[in-house]
């Protein structure tokens, strides 16, 4: 069995703040060996569920949070960027299924270090009409590859979230948000023993063979400057709706790809931190 992981860190256990999460912040250190912990619980759960191999993805941020010498042997590690696929990179057909560590949630939603990929740049985005952050895109994607999301830990907010999107996913809250920037924490060892186990039976669990989807897509978003959005429909297949909104439409795990691309053009014209 081949178990494919993703992992970003506003959703890890004990982490609150950008400090936390943003190399250079006063507990950022610590931020990413708590980020090791999520995934080493998570990597337990699969070796147990019988996984033969388990690909880890640095999802966050520079994308070089997790230090390879923390991450548990059983697993490998994508490191570092640029990466075409992002917060998926590596995720293919031949996955049987993919699990969410430290996810959070979208833009908007009073969830703990709440936000779309970008920080306050991007306020918005639709998928098909339907609105989406990090938790809704990367499992509609997953599943157009044809690997079914299975398990996603983060704050209750986001395992909310993703139950909208997918009851069907097992969801581990590692925390409770307060506020934006505030939460009530579970104790770490109780949220690693439940990420563990959460894993391990939503591996388990019986579940329909996902197909790869081929079908048409309109992914949609709305952008703080209205600069980004003046300069994106200079990529062919790329439209305005209004003075800070661009869609464009094609198929899934393509336009995934695109928006990346989408996201490196709005970085170069706005140079802003998250989180503002």
């Amino acid at each position: 069995m081949r178990i494919y992981v993703s992992a970003d860190m506003e959703g890890i256990t004990g982490l609150v703040d950008a400090d936390d999460v943003q190399p250079g912040g006063r507990d950022y250190e610590r931020g990413r060996r708590m980020m090791a912990q999520d995934v080493n619980a998570a990597v337990r759960g699969a070796v147990a569920a019988g996984a033969t191999d388990i690909l880890v993805n640095d999802a966050h941020g520079p994308m070089r949070n997790l230090l390879p010498e923390d991450l548990d042997p059983a697993a490998r590690l994508i490191r570092g960027r640029p990466k075409h696929m992002s917060m998926l990179e590596g995720l293919t057909p031949e996955h049987d299924a993919m699990v969410c560590v430290g996810y959070h949630t979208r833009a908007g939603a009073l969830g703990v270090l709440s936000h779309s990929f970008m920080g306050h740049e991007i306020e918005d985005i639709w998928l098909d009409g339907r609105p989406v952050g990090e938790i809704g895109l990367a499992h509609a994607t997953a599943a157009a590859i044809g690997v079914p999301v299975v398990a996603l830990t983060g704050d209750d907010r986001a395992c909310a979230e993703m139950t909208a999107w997918d009851a069907g996913v097992t969801t581990v809250p590692v925390k409770y948000a307060r506020d934006r920037f505030a939460a009530e924490l579970r104790p770490a060892d109780e949220a690693h023993a439940a990420i563990e186990k959460a894993v391990a039976a939503a591996l388990r669990a019986p579940r329909p063979t996902a197909a790869a989807q081929a079908d048409p897509a309109t992914l949609t978003v709305r952008w703080q400057s209205a600069s980004v959005a003046a300069t994106l429909p200079g990529i062919p297949g790329v439209t305005s709706t209004d003075s800070r909104t661009v869609q464009a439409r094609g198929d899934l795990p393509s336009l995934y790809r695109q928006f990346v691309v989408w996201m490196r053009v709005a970085a170069s014209l706005t140079n802003q931190p998250p989180y503002c």
